[in-house]
């Protein structure tokens, strides 16, 4: 059997770890659609969603009659961030570096370009095969290391951004 694991933070300023266990031991009953009363230790609490972004994790909770921003992470979340790794990640990209060993094809950009997430940057030949990089992010091209016709190692700087 697993165990579902929640890591609740409250207003960025306190964080709280859930799993099965613990939410059992907490008594909620549905008072309404959005609104429920839970006793924790002896304690009553009045609550409702006041607002809700299922994408983000991110809700807007009055518990007795004071909102809180609250976001929750599951298990997968968790995992994802203990591995360093965020969703979102590639937002803070500041350059592009060779995925593989190859031959550069063709450079699609120039320094000073003004470019938009997914635009085209260069095509690296790999292992008989063209693959397209393209922006991580939008951003302007800082410097352009690689120029058509270089053989380039793995990990090797090819693209930065401003």
């Amino acid at each position: 059997m697993t165990t579902n694991n929640f890591k609740v933070k409250v207003d960025d300023t306190f964080e709280f770890d859930f799993n099965d266990t613990t939410l059992s031991e907490i008594d909620v009953v549905a008072t309404g659609k959005n609104s429920y009363h839970a006793l924790d230790k002896s304690k009553s609490f009045h609550s409702e969603i006041i607002d809700q972004n299922f994408t983000d994790k991110e809700y807007t909770v009055r518990v007795n009659n004071t909102d809180f921003k609250v976001h929750i992470d599951n298990a997968l979340d968790i995992a994802i961030k203990a591995m360093g790794f965020t969703i979102g990640a590639t937002k803070n990209v500041n350059s592009i570096k060779a995925p593989m060993p190859g031959l550069i094809l063709d450079v699609q950009v120039q320094v000073g370009d003004t470019v938009t997430q997914d635009t085209p940057l260069l095509i690296l030949e790999a292992m008989k095969m063209e693959n397209l990089l393209s922006s991580p992010r939008d951003g302007v091209i800082k410097s352009i290391t690689a120029a058509v016709g270089d053989a380039v190692d793995k990990g090797q700087l090819l693209i930065e951004f401003e």
